[in-house]
């Protein structure tokens, strides 16, 4: 009720001409240009969809007593890593570096006498994304993955290949929201909802899911890693300006 009587208020003020000043006796008389009363209004709409691709990102994080053979060891075991991943089919086009780093560790012991942290050994991580095409294939790719020698898997994105029917499906629940809401504001103002001046679209912010995988030892008898993607929603958000009708018909 308080936001319709402001929008109520904000209308009223709008309308009434208001005279330049300093007008000299004499002078026509002037006014301003008087805006017409308007309702705006935003509102979300979604729609479900089932993913059909894939991105993992899998890691080797090795360490060593030195950052030459860390990074040596690092090297290795990311080189087979990869060189099974492709072996499923997977090109290498679909798979790139997202991270590499090398930090020292380091100990720091005041009550055994020490004045800075000493470094006790280096750690190599690399981290590669896996772009898949097909998600049956997203669990063998995890196995054949910790098999090698990876062992950090941070996340495991699902998203589809052409969303563009679902952002559109979302757009139309998203503009008759918003449509309802400017209609209930033009009743609760005492008038009615006039024509449609502006209509706009956020972007899209929906990126894919990610859902945080554990990495543990395996051993051969365990059975594949099962995989389900299930169903996402897409959101999307619609901004609206309407002229407003003072008076009901």
């Amino acid at each position: 009720m308080q936001r319709g009587l402001s929008l109520l208020a904000s209308m009223i003020f709008l309308g009434v001409p208001l005279s330049v000043s300093g007008q000299q006796p004499g002078q026509p008389e002037m006014h301003m240009m008087t805006r017409v009363p308007e309702i705006v209004t935003s509102a979300q709409g979604e729609a479900q969809y089932t993913p059909d691709r894939a991105h993992i990102y899998i890691g080797v994080q090795t360490r060593a007593k030195t950052a030459k053979e860390a990074g040596a060891e690092n090297a290795k075991k990311q080189e087979a890593v990869i060189a099974a991943i492709q072996s499923l089919g997977i090109p290498k086009e679909r798979i790139s570096t997202v991270n590499y780093s090398v930090y020292p560790e380091q100990q720091y012991n005041p009550q055994q006498g020490d004045k800075e942290p000493k470094i006790v050994g280096y750690n190599v991580s690399n981290t590669v994304r896996v772009d898949i095409h097909d998600i049956s294939q997203v669990g063998a790719i995890i196995d054949t993955a910790l098999s090698k020698g990876a062992n950090n898997i941070n996340s495991l994105d699902f998203y589809a290949s052409n969303q563009d029917s679902t952002r559109r499906e979302a757009l139309a629940e998203a503009v008759q929201r918003a449509r309802g809401d400017a209609e209930a504001l033009a009743r609760g103002a005492g008038g009615q909802l006039g024509e449609l001046i502006e209509l706009s679209s956020a972007p899209v912010n929906n990126p894919p899911r990610p859902i945080p995988y554990m990495t543990m030892a395996r051993d051969e008898a365990m059975s594949a890693t099962p995989i389900n993607p299930g169903e996402q929603t897409l959101t999307v958000t619609v901004t609206a300006r309407w002229k407003f009708v003072a008076g009901g018909k």
